[in-house]
């Protein structure tokens, strides 16, 4: 919640990892610790996040070297490197060092050829966790540019290594660099996402999901695809992130696939011999592409283009859900709203509308899951039409054997012809009611071409071409086609008129009454000792 907006709260999480007692406490406080403080350089949370590291925890040590690279982001701080790199060249604790690995990268974010002698030390060095984190100090240092030297730096590597997990990196890396030139990312990952490695396979999926996030890029997708089928089951897990964020807030008719890939999702994660790691791979999926309520898009650049540094931390530590799940809520940060907000001088809301000239389908939210309850039930009156027709049959044979005559048959025949002579009837009847409602469908109204969204409005990125305010009362101070809060300036046609204001909503409107209705809190219970019988 205070990721770059520390404040007091950083006071508040440098005193509880101080006075921590458990190591779970401290994991969470100092990863709480680095994400408040990101970006300040501030040097009495760097000491007390090294003071942690020291300790040689393992489960603390992680996420103190990831915090220690959070709380120096982009400061090339050559102290804190020298810290970081020998403490990872001495410990014995692979947590630990993972840990540093993404702090150090972290250290260079944006630093450019400033960063270039420690990526050249670490991709030397013989330990392939160091290796890779040269892979991602390589991403943070480049990250938007779409640097050649780097990006042939990084292929290198991903064809020439000999450590998976590296190799891995490499490839992932290429996303960070190209996603400012999503169209770009399709052709370099391409042999990549066919190659014989499954490591390789799923970077280059996810370097397709970083770079192409929010595009609905079609070839993108097309590289995808098959790896949905793929063999191992962590390439398939990738495939279905990846194809998550490249789809979210992408409709129909934006992009077609969206409708295989949503039921894709839903089969496999409902799928009991499904593999785990491609399950888990599923329900972050539709977590992703449906984040927000629908109402954010995932992206590694602000509005107006420039590179967000939220956005690109978030999913680097994002993809270290690999090695600890938790660390998949990182990816919130690259989370984007995607709204229009007018708001007046005196930052209030005025009721204003705002035209967007495009159907409503075209950007609207997909339609809800319904359960299919109707098909059940016709399954079960016919299994029980089954079992009586058998019943007959049986009946009917034993009345034979006793009594030899032939009339049963007949009986039997008439039965059955009566059912005929019912289901026909039952069939017409269908047909019937098939009949009246197609004119009922063919009645319906055709779909505007056009949609006016109040103050404020869900606005997609592709929609901002196409809204414009034509309410004369007021006139934007910048381009509402950048999105995001427009202040509105009042015209001199609206300047007379008395102003009219949104009315705000009331969080938790239910949970007040209740609460009161309820009255008091019921008191503990007694103390009691416990035996055991």
């Amino acid at each position: 919640i205070h990721a770059n907006h520390g404040g007091d709260i950083t006071e508040y999480l440098l005193g509880q990892v101080k006075d921590a007692g458990s190591e779970q406490i401290k994991h969470g406080g100092c990863l709480g610790l680095g994400l408040a403080a990101m970006g300040t350089h501030r040097a009495d949370v760097y000491e007390q996040l090294k003071f942690c590291l020291y300790q040689d925890d393992a489960v603390t040590g992680e996420a103190a070297g990831l915090a220690m690279g959070l709380c120096e982001l982009g400061s090339k701080s050559a102290s804190a490197i020298e810290d970081m790199v020998a403490y990872a060249q001495e410990t014995q604790h692979e947590k630990i060092l993972r840990g540093l690995a993404v702090g150090i990268s972290l250290v260079m974010y944006g630093r450019l050829e400033e960063a270039d002698p420690l990526i050249e030390s670490l991709t030397r060095d013989k330990d392939a966790i160091l290796r890779r984190s040269g892979m991602y100090t390589i991403a943070m240092a480049y990250c938007g540019t779409g640097n050649n030297s780097a990006i042939r730096k990084l292929l290198h590597v991903a064809v020439s290594d000999v450590n998976d997990d590296v190799r891995r990196a490499a490839v992932m890396g290429l996303g960070f660099l190209l996603f400012k030139q999503p169209d770009h990312c399709p052709g370099v990952v391409q042999l990549l996402s066919e190659s014989y490695n499954p490591h390789v396979r799923y970077g280059a999926a996810m370097a397709l999901g970083i770079a192409c996030a929010g595009t609905g890029n079609k070839e993108a997708l097309g590289l995808i695809e098959p790896m949905k089928n793929d063999p191992t089951n962590y390439v398939r897990q990738g495939a279905l992130i990846a194809s998550a964020m490249i789809l979210v807030q992408q409709t129909e008719q934006t992009c077609p696939k969206v409708k295989d890939f949503r039921a894709l999702y839903t089969k496999v994660i409902s799928d009991k011999h499904e593999d785990v790691m491609a399950k888990f791979g599923a329900i972050l999926a539709q977590g992703i592409i449906d984040a927000g309520g629908r109402n954010v898009t995932v992206s590694l650049q602000s509005r107006t283009g420039h590179t967000s540094m939220l956005g690109v931390v978030g999913m680097l530590v994002f993809t270290q859900y690999w090695y600890w799940f938790p660390l998949s809520h990182f990816l919130s940060l690259a989370f984007q709203p995607t709204a229009v907000i007018g708001l007046n001088s005196n930052l209030d809301m005025p009721v204003v509308k705002f035209k967007s000239s495009a159907k409503p389908s075209m950007f609207g939210y997909p339609a809800n899951l319904e359960e299919k309850k109707k098909e059940d039930k016709e399954k079960v009156t016919t299994a029980v039409l089954s079992i009586t027709n058998k019943q007959k049959k049986k009946e009917a044979e034993k009345k034979k054997d006793k009594d030899g005559a032939g009339e049963e048959k007949m009986d039997v025949d008439s039965e059955k012809k009566d059912d005929k002579k019912e289901k026909m009837e039952v069939d017409e009847k269908k047909d019937e009611e098939k009949k009246e409602d197609k004119p009922e469908e063919e009645k319906k109204e055709p779909e505007p071409l056009f949609e006016m969204l109040s103050n404020p409005a869900r606005v997609m990125k592709a929609q901002l071409k196409v809204i414009n305010l034509e309410d004369g009362k007021y006139r934007p101070m910048k381009d509402i086609s950048i999105g995001g809060i427009v202040l509105l300036d009042r015209a001199e046609l609206g300047a007379e008129e008395e102003e009219q204001i949104v009315e705000p909503m009331e969080v938790n409107k239910g949970a007040t009454t209740s609460t009161e209705e309820e009255g008091d809190e019921p008191s503990p219970p007694e103390p009691f000792q416990w035996t055991e019988d």
